[in-house]
């Protein structure tokens, strides 16, 4: 059997993942087992993970591959450096000892973590992109768009893919990016970059976009037939300094950026709303560039600008491409999946026969959580757990009775979500029709700010009846609107509101799940990739007539998503959930013998994730 194990390590969110005769065995995050969010560290945990589900030790792996070539991107780094010296010197001073240490002998470093002596296989950033969106699309040939902050050299690249080859035929480089440009204004907002960015996009239907006229005037120039942005680099610092932005860019949009966790000002929302609106004017020109250059007439995406779900549903709504498919691990730990099906297809020349599913497995490519295991009750009876074990169907129905009730139910069973995104085997779940939902969710659940929109899980073959039509969405990663007939005409003392008073309105017959703007991040629930998800709605929609519930990812702000048995039942008894299943074992919260956290003990247990 050839076996190849793909690494991603050393930015942020490593990973690995496994291919053994060009399937995916096995994939998963860093940070899901070492419980440090975006953890960059080598991916021990994950790879221990990878081989022990292909039944393999390290010595049986046939390839081992990097997502990036870490010559490129040293090199692109010293001439940015020569290019911005002196400014650039405590920037160079800071990076220098651990490249010359260790990423300049990449390859002995990770034969030296492994554990071994051999050749390590390096793909370049974007190729592993491309490859992981390319590869295990339905798609027998597809244009290919990857957008990120920056790779070696390249930013976003444009390809096509044709059977079991992948060819780049564009590439926007450093220092103008998308994906930097979007991190300069999360961290302006006050938000983390690599994590934040979904808080700028959920924050950016509050404000209106009176900001883009002056950043499309000063700060970047856009081409509009090829969506190739350039950055004006006097409002920037990332290229010699430490901090994103500088005084000019300050002095431009009315002071200094927000301090993180200070109240939410309309400036923040305006900017949001503005850099939006660019950023999705910037995708689908480079969209429509591509289908001018491959004359292909579908396309799949990666990289982690694609994870802006506002834009790729826009996108899809535009038809600029009939079909589009996005890696759900489109950020940089998908790059460990791209680099192993890269060598796999296009350094051994394997064969490719497209599946019309995506080849994926609905993304359940993580470790497992079984319906029942000694190990996983002794350790839920030591911690104080009360549970009553249930076959599927009467599980899924007790599910369904504890959503129609208002009550929220953690879920956590079968193999957990590879990406960012909870699918369903480790999600909170919810009753979409509830109008103090989203609120209750967001402040007692997920301790994290009121403004963010819930996603909603609708039953594939009654998506068209709840949102405007748009192509299956298995993977949460594509926004459309709720329908106009399911949607609630305003008050007229409401059509004067604004920013965050705009969450007091209920707009829709699932208010729980629509945003200001009345759009939904939608998954689409199918009974083939999901059957037990399936099953539960399939109940709630008898109950209540309503396919549509609330998905969320079933941790707190700041946490990874739970991945163990023990990582649900303490994130269960630390917040206000009200139901726990862990494989097929059901507890209420009020049964529980371990009492829930005081509010004390929860603000401690939050101090680990720096939320107090």
């Amino acid at each position: 059997m050839n076996t190849i194990l793909g690494i991603s390590a050393y930015y942020h969110d490593s990973a690995a993942a496994l291919l053994q005769d060009g399937v995916i065995v096995a994939a998963a995050q860093e940070e899901r087992f070492s419980r440090v969010k975006g953890d960059a560290r080598f991916p021990h945990n994950a790879v221990g993970f990878c081989l022990e589900e292909g039944g393999l030790d390290i010595a049986d792996v046939d390839h081992v591959v990097f997502y990036e070539n870490p010559l490129e991107k040293f090199d692109r780094l010293l001439q940015c450096y020569l290019h911005t010296s002196p400014g650039s010197l405590q920037s160079f001073l800071a990076a220098m000892p651990k490249w010359l240490s260790s990423n300049l002998w990449m390859e002995k470093e990770i034969c030296r973590e492994l554990g071994v002596s051999r050749r390590i296989q390096f793909c370049d950033h974007h190729l592993s992109h491309a490859a992981s969106a390319f590869f295990p699309s339905p798609f027998r040939d597809a244009a290919i768009v990857t957008i990120d902050g920056v790779g070696e050299w390249a930013t976003s690249t444009i390809g096509v893919g044709e059977d079991n080859t992948i060819t780049l035929r564009k590439e926007m480089r450093f220092p103008n990016s998308i994906g930097l440009l979007y991190s300069a204004f999360t961290a302006f907002t006050g938000f983390k970059i690599n994590s934040g960015e979904y808080k700028l996009m959920g924050l950016a239907p509050y404000g209106r976009p009176v900001y883009k006229e002056r950043i499309l005037r000063d700060v970047i120039s856009l081409d509009e037939s090829t969506g190739a942005v350039t950055l004006n680099q006097k409002y920037f610092n990332y290229t010699r300094g430490l901090t994103m932005t500088n005084e000019a860019f300050n002095d431009l949009f009315g002071g200094a950026p927000r301090t993180p966790e200070t109240d939410i000002t309309q400036r923040e929302m305006d900017i949001a709303a503005s850099i939006q609106e660019i950023v999705e004017d910037a995708i689908l020109a480079i969209a429509r560039h591509a289908l001018d250059l491959t004359l292909k007439d579908r396309l799949v995406m990666a990289g982690g600008v694609a994870l802006n779900v506002v834009a790729c549903g826009r996108l899809a709504r535009e038809g600029i491409f009939p079909s589009i498919w996005v890696q759900p691990a489109s950020g940089d730990a998908g790059g460990a999946l791209g680099a192993a099906l890269w060598h796999w297809h296009m350094v051994q020349g394997k064969p490719r026969t497209p599946n019309p599913d995506d080849d994926m497995r609905g993304s359940f490519l993580g470790p497992d959580i079984p319906p029942a295991s000694p190990e996983d009750d002794e350790m839920l009876t030591r911690l104080g757990a009360v549970w009553e074990t249930l076959e599927d169907e009467a599980l899924q129905a007790r599910i369904a009775e504890l959503l129609a009730d208002e009550r929220i139910v953690a879920v956590a069973r079968g193999r957990m979500e590879w990406g960012p995104r909870a699918l369903g085997a480790r999600s909170i779940l919810g009753d979409a029709r509830s109008p103090r939902m989203q609120a209750h969710m967001n402040l007692k659940i997920k301790f994290r700010e009121s403004f963010r929109p819930f996603a909603p899980m609708v039953l594939a073959e009654h998506q068209d009846e709840w949102f405007e039509p748009i192509q299956q969405n298995p993977y949460m990663l594509l926004v459309s609107p709720v329908r106009e007939e399911r949607r609630i005409p305003l008050e007229k003392e409401a059509e004067g509101l604004w920013g965050m008073d705009l969450l007091k309105v209920r707009r829709s017959q699932i208010p729980a799940v629509t945003h200001v703007d009345y759009s939904a991040r939608l998954q689409t629930v199918d009974a083939k990739r999901n059957p037990f998800t399936h099953g539960v709605i399939v109940r709630f929609m008898e109950l209540t007539g309503c396919p549509v519930i609330i998905n969320t990812s079933f941790n707190v702000r700041g946490e990874p998503i739970v991945c163990t048995c023990e990582d649900a039942y303490r994130c269960f008894m630390a917040t206000e959930i009200d139901a726990l299943v862990v494989g097929n074992r059901l507890m209420l919260r009020e049964e529980q013998k371990s009492r829930p956290m005081t509010a004390e003990e929860r603000a401690q247990w939050l101090k680990r994730y720096d939320l107090d």
